[in-house]
């Protein structure tokens, strides 16, 4: 019988009641200066939670290099591991799973999110096309970043293993490793921003290495089987490319299979990332269908999904389980809704980021708080 979102699914170590993941969804609505969660970020995943269903938080930076906007959490202090407890907890008391987003930057990013003013780092010093978001919101234009020395790629890395340590004191049941949408991971994967001549520059598997080893880091801290990773393959958002996408991100998933992970989460890069308006018609139409075949596991799809398109997803066997970011910021209820084909809220564009509960936490559910 073939699946559907309502079909349990096993990922690593934890039995899942359905298939219908909330994605990793950038809201920042942190507090800053400290990067830390509150008790109104606890009340909006706690609001989303469902039964055995699984949360990705909200991509939040490893150390105060990795930040790139304001508002967004870190996972790189005592502070912000008790303000993640706290939200850990609000998804844990309604019987969800939730893993942390671990996120570097990299060149998307200003100084000024910096008390040192430090530019931002990459993998070549290639400035991105574009405007950065400073810390009051204000848009301001990229900097040239610093590439960085090959010395200090290993203090990245340490800064992922120290982020997964930090996730699990905070009671997370599992971290995934942001490699999407243009930032580090994604810079040193591809060559319109990978420029390098050492060790992590030149050829694909040269390339991938970064990736690789901050993937190991998180394996030696929590286990292979409580560790995700999310790819882009020929996205275009924060304006990255490759010359050959297909190859890259083949070699970099046969490599990431190999190490059985607990999933592979790939987003469809017609949809923009959900990030921008349109289509990315010069994209293929499916990038699942290109890399099921290389992946030994559990495989996530996200990227402008509807229920009707991601069923069908479903039942060609191209994924195994769907994640949806808009849908879920409108809709806290939202598998509950799919599974009794009630309408949905419609989401509010301007309340996505930044701001307070209006856009957050008030969208209505069907049952108050959100159904279990």
């Amino acid at each position: 019988m073939n699946p559907t979102l309502h079909s349990p699914l096993k990922i690593g170590r934890h039995q899942l009641a359905h298939r219908v993941v909330m994605a990793p969804l950038t809201r920042m609505r942190a507090s800053d200066p400290g990067a830390t969660p509150g008790a109104l970020n606890a009340r909006y995943y706690g609001q989303r939670a469902s039964q055995s269903g699984l949360i990705i938080s909200e991509a939040s930076q490893i150390s105060w290099q990795g930040k790139g906007y304001p508002r967004t959490p870190g996972i790189h202090s005592d502070e912000q591991i008790a303000g993640w407890k706290a939200v850990v907890d609000a998804v844990h008391a309604k019987g969800g799973v939730i893993f942390l987003q671990l996120w570097h930057t990299g060149r998307i990013s200003h100084s000024s999110h910096r008390s040192d003013r430090s530019l931002p780092v990459s993998a070549s010093a290639v400035a991105p096309a574009g405007q950065a978001f400073g810390v009051a919101f204000e848009r301001l234009p990229y900097e040239t970043p610093r590439a960085l020395e090959t010395g200090e790629i290993a203090n990245i890395v340490a800064d992922y293993r120290r982020a997964a340590r930090n996730a699990l004191a905070a009671g997370f049941d599992g971290v995934e490793l942001h490699g999407a949408n243009g930032y580090l991971i994604d810079q040193f994967l591809q060559d319109r921003t990978n420029r390098r001549t050492d060790r992590y520059g030149g050829g694909i598997e040269n390339r991938v290495r970064l990736l690789l080893e901050a993937t190991e880091s998180l394996i030696e801290v929590c286990g292979a089987d409580r560790v995700g990773v999310r790819l882009s393959p020929f996205g275009a958002v924060g304006d990255i490319a490759d010359s050959d996408p297909a190859a890259l991100f083949g070699h970099a998933i046969e490599a990431l299979s190999a190490r059985q992970i607990a999933y592979l989460h790939l987003i469809e890069p017609r949809a923009n990332a959900g990030i921008r308006d349109g289509l990315n018609l010069e994209a293929p139409a499916s990038v699942t269908t290109l890399y099921r075949k290389l992946f030994n596991g559990p495989l996530i799809a996200s990227g402008g999904f509807t229920q009707q398109s991601a069923e069908a997803e479903l039942k060609n066997g191209n994924a195994d389980a769907i994640a949806f970011g808009r849908a879920f910021i409108a809709n806290p209820d939202l598998p509950h809704r799919f599974a009794i084909g009630a309408p949905l809220n419609t989401p509010d564009a301007g309340t996505f980021y930044g701001g307070g509960e209006r856009g957050y936490t008030d969208y209505p559910a069907l049952v108050a708080d959100g159904v279990a």
